[in-house]
């Protein structure tokens, strides 16, 4: 605005110039007399020119509240500005109310007079000359606007005389409704409330368009004396006040008589009510980002355009609704100790926020840490980004949904990942792996992958929090070995939910899905997204297909409670969620998505504390529901069939279908799926006509000899898997007779589980000061096999059903021999560790 006037100004000398140019220079014809007739006035007019330049624009730096609106317009939040008063940003929005009862009460020829009302200065002198001392002062609207923005100036003639003449220049640069609201934003209401606004919802709860005419009248009188809101006989004067100024609304026909009798019937408030705070967190950061920004750039705003109002895109409803859910499971989860939790709610295809909560919002004591904004602090993830290691491999051909991933003891370096439910299933079909959040087939997936690979692509989808380089993390980074933020991990859930809504989309090519979450309503047109999304060449780091077969895996993930049997009921809506938790249960995540919105919940404390039960599925996943039963959620993704291919499979390995699998079927996969191998596990082997024993030609007639098609999985993986599959035949041993001929060539029926291949153990020296002991581990084929132990040439024992025996080796290189009852022979090198290589030779961590 102060750059409009001084370009009015500009504007106006050089009219003056022109003017004395063309009224003294470009007349020579009328000489000397002209010059004269006109050089007074043209003198005159270029003295009061010079004389409006010079005098000061009206100007309020008070400091601001920082106020944030929903998507509406309606009030989210507000602080308190920096001189403890409640001061909303001014706005040129008033109530028709407003004007109507503040110029029947200040100034009821505002709209007629040029600034200064001749007739009121009259009566005004009339009146102190007859008292013999000041007891009017005739100010107007626009005169008190002039002195509220010269405080702590003397009440003299001198001073009013002054507003005079800077309110009849105000009435010229401004119109009536402008100055009427830069009345409304800066007139005292009493107390430390400063401004229509804050008045309304520090005395009514509510926005001034949302007042009756009783509560407006209140209002009106206010800036007057504002004294008058204190409790005691000030209040009896208020409510007097008040009602004579509906009396004289009625006298001028402003309301009826019946109108006006119940709204002298409504009481005064009897209390201020407080600010509402919705999304404090959120508005103590776009506070914090302003007060950067102002001391960053110094540029000058017009009086109704401040930064301190934000309009943003959370929605009011939604949010309040969404608050008092966090309220109540926080209240319940505070009985064991579980302080905080925080939610996010995005649009999926615009990324716009709805619901923006930072953390549970009781702030009458400070010890838990509520006044922390967990959404966008760094938290270990637990299991939330396994979806994306799935997607990920899926995307790079790496994996087919149903692929068996092994789900054995295992130990990377000195990494030992452990499964939730301390059990192993031998091998899991990987979707199903997914769904199960199973630990140990994620981690011989990410060794697959390359935890080089997976860091990456964290970083291209979005993932901010990872300040060190891939190797520190290691496998751990599956597991929460690494960081994230609920804003991060939120945003990327609903960028793969965009990837395939988009799918359908027109010019998809030119459009990224994923791009970060947005709280600012209508960006300007150099951000860097916006609801159509980012305009790039480069290529999408998953492609639709890896993202709608992750997203049908997460609806396999078995909901809690209640919800357990949501299939059940034709009202359900399908979901895709997932849940993590963080090592030592300091951490519990919920994330889900569906073709509308993506939903995010984190529970646990801000300082770290871990707390029995705090699981994901215990504590965020009931959260995340009852969200979305805030939410119009209908419909489900539709399967991207262009970047989809149907792929003939084996039925029990999940790979691509091979000469030997006797059971396939066919699934829709990504085309990279194309390039997988073929199935490892089915086999041609050769059997005695009853199928009982394995036979060679060198022990059996040709003729007798069946070849069948065999799914043979790995003894380890064997051990396990057979458990929970019944239908699962083991490969029929050697007849007695072919032992010898097969010479043990044709397949192992022993597996070392531990130690593995040039294992790196340590055994640690326990309390009493003897060195520990490891537990080592086989696996047979055979239930009833017996297999003896031998440490480095020397007899330990035999082990029949369970294999497994405690050791307590030297450190040193070992090596470990196995034999079973059948003379079949299996030997694995180890070493085992001082406490010294132990501490160079750590890799990863289970946190």
């Amino acid at each position: 605005m102060d750059h409009g006037r001084k370009a009015g100004r500009r504007k106006l000398i050089t009219h003056a110039k022109k003017l004395l140019k063309n009224r003294i220079l470009v007349h020579p014809v009328m000489g000397r007399l002209c010059r004269k007739q006109y050089l007074l006035p043209a003198s005159l007019f270029l003295c009061v020119i010079l004389l409006w330049v010079s005098l000061p624009t009206p100007h309020f730096d008070e400091p601001l509240s920082t106020v944030i609106l929903d998507r509406h317009g309606e009030l989210l939040g507000a602080s308190i500005a920096a001189d403890e008063q409640w001061r909303f940003p001014p706005t040129e929005d008033i109530s028709e109310k407003f004007v109507r009862t503040i110029t029947c009460y200040e100034d009821k020829r505002f709209f007629y007079h040029p600034g200064v009302d001749p007739l009121a200065v009259a009566r005004a002198l009339w009146q102190d000359i007859r008292s013999g001392e000041i007891v009017s002062g005739a100010s107007t609207i626009t005169m008190q606007v002039i002195r509220l923005s010269r405080k702590g100036r003397p009440r003299s003639v001198w001073e009013k005389f002054i507003e005079m003449v800077l309110a009849v220049r105000l009435e010229l640069s401004m119109s009536k409704r402008e100055i009427l609201a830069l009345f409304a934003s800066h007139a005292p209401f009493g107390g430390n409330v400063v401004g229509l606004e804050a008045a309304s919802w520090r005395y009514f709860g509510r926005g001034s368009n949302k007042l009756s005419w009783a509560e407006t009248a209140m209002l009106a009188v206010l800036p007057n004396s504002p004294a008058l809101v204190h409790p005691g006989k000030n209040r009896e004067i208020l409510l007097e006040k008040r009602n004579a100024l509906l009396d004289r609304l009625r006298e001028d026909g402003i309301l009826d008589p019946l109108s006006c009798n119940l709204a002298k019937q409504e009481p005064l408030p009897p209390q201020p009510h407080p600010i509402p705070m919705l999304a404090p967190h959120l508005l103590m950061n776009i506070k914090m980002a302003h007060l950067s920004s102002k001391s960053k750039n110094n540029k000058t705003h017009g009086p109704f355009d401040s930064p301190s109002r934000v309009r943003t895109t959370l929605e009011k409803n939604i949010q309040a609704r969404a608050v008092q859910i966090i309220q109540r499971h926080n209240s319940h989860l505070a009985e064991n100790g579980i302080h905080n939790a925080a939610a996010l709610i995005l649009e999926v295809e615009s990324g716009n926020v709805l619901v923006y909560i930072g953390n549970a919002q009781d702030f009458t004591s400070g010890e838990h840490g509520t006044q922390v904004d967990v959404i966008t602090a760094p938290r270990s993830t637990g299991s939330i980004l396994k979806p994306l290691l799935y997607a990920g491999m899926l995307n790079a051909g790496d994996l087919l949904p149903s692929e068996l991933v092994p789900d054995i003891p295992t130990r990377m370096g000195g990494f030992a990942p452990q499964n939730y439910s301390r059990t192993y299933y031998g091998a899991v079909p990987a979707h199903m792996a997914l769904a199960r959040s199973l630990n140990i087939p994620a981690v011989r997936m990410l060794h697959a992958y390359g935890v080089d690979r997976f860091y990456g692509l964290l970083n291209r989808l979005g993932m901010t929090t990872l300040h060190r380089p891939a190797n520190d993390y290691g496998l751990s980074l599956i597991l929460g070995g690494a960081e994230g933020t609920l804003w991060d991990i939120t945003g990327i859930y609903a960028g793969m939910a965009r990837s395939v809504n988009n799918f359908t989309r027109p010019h998809r090519a030119e459009e990224t899905s994923f791009f970060p979450p947005n709280y600012l309503w209508k960006q300007h047109a150099d951000t860097p997204h916006s609801d159509k999304g980012i305009k790039t060449p480069h290529k999408e780091p998953l492609d639709p297909a890896a993202c709608w077969l992750a997203l049908q895996a997460m609806v396999e993930v078995t909901r809690p409670g209640e919800e357990s049997t949501w299939e059940l009921f034709d009202s359900s809506r399908k979901i895709a969620w997932k849940t993590g938790t963080s090592y030592g249960f300091r951490d519990g995540w919920a994330v889900g998505v569906t073709p509308q919105y993506a939903v995010g919940v984190w529970v646990g404390n801000a300082d770290g504390e871990g707390r029995p039960g705090l699981t994901g599925i215990a504590t965020a996943a009931p959260i995340l529901f009852e969200l979305f039963g805030l939410l119009d959620v209908e419909g489900w993704f539709d399967p991207p069939e262009a970047d989809l291919v149907e792929i003939e499979v084996c039925a029990k390995s999940g790979q691509r279908a091979g000469p030997y699998c006797s059971e396939t079927k066919k699934m829709m996969a990504p085309f990279a799926g194309l390039r997988k191998q073929r199935c490892q596990y089915c086999r041609i082997i050769h059997c005695d006509a009853n199928l009982e024993w394995r036979v060679q030609s060198d022990c059996e007639r040709i003729a007798a000899i069946r070849a069948v098609d065999w799914f043979v999985l790995p003894p380890a993986m064997e051990w396990y898997y057979k458990k929970y599959h019944s239908d699962y035949r083991p490969l029929p041993p050697y007849r007695s007779d072919c032992i010898e001929s097969a010479g043990g060539s044709e397949t192992a029926s022993m597996s070392l589980i531990y130690p593995g291949k040039n294992g790196l153990i340590y055994v640690p020296i326990e309390l009493d000061g003897q060195r520990g002991r490891t537990v080592f581990e086989a696996a047979h084929r055979n239930n009833d096999a017996i297999i003896y132990w031998h440490l480095d040439g020397e007899y330990l024992g035999a082990t029949r059903n369970i294999h497994q025996i405690a050791l307590a080796p030297q450190p040193g290189d070992h090596t470990l021999t196995l034999v079973d009852e059948k003379g079949e022979r299996l030997q694995r090198r180890f070493a085992v560790l001082a406490k010294e290589q132990a501490e160079q030779n750590r890799v990863g961590g289970d946190r």
